[in-house]
């Protein structure tokens, strides 16, 4: 399996927001709550209308952990879940497959959206995870709080949580780049 990247570069994830929204605010959304929460791609396409609507936190039990997680909806997120969600009912999944009534779409399905946007805007290196590893990367450029990405992350030590978004990669390279005997 290759190693997904995160997205760095911020008109990047514009870029993609764009591309997305062509495509269908449902993979526009996909994506924003992506990269705006941090949650793994199988949590993210079990939540329900239900989970977001007059919610100030997403609360899920992770399926890869089995930990319960509760994560802020912040101002702008929840402007863009109320549009979305907005002639939805409750019990609705948020990204609806359009195989079957009310079924999620599929974690290939959610690959195949995010690889098509990342190949019209020539990013590489793209997969759902880059979704979580892009929160994280971005988060850490903003807070430098290493500690708190790991708490975050479920991850064990710090070094696995630079290693996950790319800032030990980063550093190995900004070291190397000057670097000529």
């Amino acid at each position: 399996m290759k190693k997904v990247e995160p997205i760095r570069d911020k008109d990047k994830i514009e870029e993609m927001k764009t591309e997305l929204l062509k495509q269908s605010y449902r993979n526009y959304m996909l994506f924003v709550i992506g990269i705006n929460t941090g949650l793994r791609i199988g949590d993210i396409l079990e939540l329900k209308v239900e989970d977001v609507r007059n919610e100030t936190h997403i609360e899920i039990k992770e399926q890869k952990t089995g930990k319960t997680k509760t994560f802020l909806i912040n101002s702008k997120l929840k402007s863009d879940l109320d549009k979305y969600i907005k002639n939805m009912n409750d019990w609705e999944y948020l990204f609806q497959s359009q195989k079957g009534d009310n079924k999620p779409i599929s974690r290939v399905q959610a690959y195949r959206v995010l690889k098509k946007g990342a190949d019209k805007v020539g990013l590489k290196k793209i997969g759902t995870h880059s979704l979580r590893k892009t929160f994280g990367y971005h988060h850490y450029k903003l807070h430098k709080d290493v500690a708190l990405l790991q708490d975050l992350f479920n991850h064990s030590a710090p070094s696995i949580t630079l290693d996950y978004i790319g800032i030990n990669q980063d550093i190995m390279d900004k070291t190397i780049e000057n670097f000529y005997l």
